[in-house]
């Protein structure tokens, strides 16, 4: 007596499947979706008798892995890459981002720069991202056109900007735009206060009892330059992350973004704590910030996923290029060729993610029940031949380029390396008129007497 085979609507065959949980490569196997979520990672040939799928996609060069976590950008400044380049952190905000944020930064900047963000990052390979910026509900939109995934922050300031006149302002904003978006399947919101030398403890105290009540994890900037600790110091009399802990903030609710400037005793705190970090390598040499301590991180057992940061300081949107430089550093600043092997990177950028920001049972890893999101990478071009360890070449040898499809619950956003929908429509009619206004407040600096050299 024969079986009927299992009714599905996606049936993905790859040559390597890398599910991350558990830490092995699959040879020959494929991934089956209904619904939007993954049924089962089978071998190729039993999933092809044990199910019928609506739509079967055959990858005999790729590797399949899930979709990457961007867990740290500003999404919407897309719009100021390479606006001020070459300037250390403190100048390049106060001199340059902030005066450009407060002419420009409406909600249509945000939508703008927000589906330019989105389609860089699906053509990459991400599927989530973890945004901190003003007029989220704006982002909110801009995710959802693309069909991706988005964490959207309820930033917080003590500063007035064109976007909000103080904290509250800024908290009452964020918190009415997630109640606009609540139950929206690709969008969650988090608290995004955006540092300790821009928010003040009764605001940070708001947040905590903000996280706890409505379980909303807390994304904020953390030990990212020497300058801000040792001005910290001096006027606290003590470090951030203790004044940070002293609030009740550190926790596995607090993702730390950057991370740079921790000692072995802050290292102990954040792994006693359950608080994770997030490395944003590019980023931090730009702006000569630094090199966080990663290794010791993960040896300290501290959850650690990787962001871009915005555009206007990495200049690429591109997890897969973060994967490589976070391996490369940790290498060179450890003295250890063995800290961050490929697989590790590999969970860096997707479950290590995932669990930061509490969706760890949801996306990350490839597993019956969790979404499909997931991601297609072509290795059989030039730059990736021959091919010994598909892990590998994901790390060292691979970039964007070589991404051909992308899902995102089990929807396919990117099919052979082009966006689906009208979004490049959408971007080619607004990205130029946006150019033009910037470059009146921005004009490069070109020596004219050595042009020509």
């Amino acid at each position: 007596m024969s079986t009927r085979p299992e009714t599905v609507d996606l049936l993905i065959e790859a040559r390597w499947v890398a599910p991350v949980e558990p830490d092995t490569l699959l040879d020959r196997h494929a991934v089956a979706v209904r619904d939007g979520r993954i049924v089962a990672v089978a071998p190729s040939g039993i999933a092809r008798v044990r199910y019928a799928p609506a739509q079967r996609i055959v990858l005999d060069d790729h590797l399949l892995i899930p979709g990457l976590v961007n867990l740290h950008t500003h999404a919407a400044m897309t719009l100021m890459r390479g606006l001020a380049d070459d300037l250390p952190l403190m100048e390049w905000l106060t001199g340059h981002i902030w005066p450009a944020e407060a002419a420009h930064v409406s909600p249509q900047f945000v939508l703008d720069g927000t589906r330019l963000a989105c389609a860089e990052m699906l053509l990459g390979g991400t599927t989530c991202f973890n945004d901190m910026y003003f007029h989220p509900e704006a982002s909110a939109q801009a995710a959802t056109e693309a069909g991706m995934r988005a964490v959207v922050g309820i930033t917080a300031l003590e500063f007035p900007t064109p976007y909000a006149s103080d904290a509250d302002d800024y908290i009452a904003k964020g918190l009415a735009a997630r109640e606009q978006w609540r139950g929206h399947p690709l969008i969650r919101f988090c608290l995004a206060p955006h540092a300790p030398y821009t928010v003040a403890d009764a605001t940070f105290s708001r947040l905590l009892t903000l996280s706890e009540q409505l379980g909303l994890p807390i994304h904020c900037h953390l030990h990212e330059t020497r300058q801000e600790v040792a001005e910290a110091f001096a006027r606290d009399g003590m470090r951030p992350l203790t004044r940070l802990h002293r609030l009740g903030l550190l926790g596995p609710a607090f993702i730390g973004v950057h991370g740079v400037h921790f000692d072995d005793t802050e290292l102990d705190l954040l792994a006693a704590t359950g608080t994770h970090v997030v490395h944003c390598p590019t980023s931090n040499l730009k702006l000569a910030s630094g090199i966080a301590p990663v290794a010791s991180m993960r040896q300290h057992g501290i959850n650690v996923g990787l962001g871009t940061d915005g555009a206007a300081s990495n200049n690429r949107l591109d997890i897969l290029s973060e994967m490589r430089l976070a391996a490369l550093l940790a290498k060179g600043s450890s003295g250890d060729a063995r800290v961050l092997p490929a697989a590790e990177v590999l969970h860096m950028a997707t479950l290590a993610g995932a669990s930061a920001l509490g969706m760890g049972a949801e996306i990350g890893s490839l597993a019956a029940g969790k979404w499909a999101d997931l991601a297609a990478i072509d290795l059989s071009g030039p730059s990736t031949s021959p091919c010994y360890d598909p892990l590998s070449h994901l790390v060292h040898a691979a970039g964007r380029e070589c991404v051909t499809h992308v899902w995102v619950a089990g929807k396919c956003c990117v099919d052979h390396k082009t966006l689906v929908g009208n979004t490049r429509n959408l971007l080619e009619s607004s990205i130029p008129l946006w150019q033009n206004r910037m470059e009146v407040r921005s004009k490069p600096r070109v020596d004219v007497g050595n042009a020509g050299e």
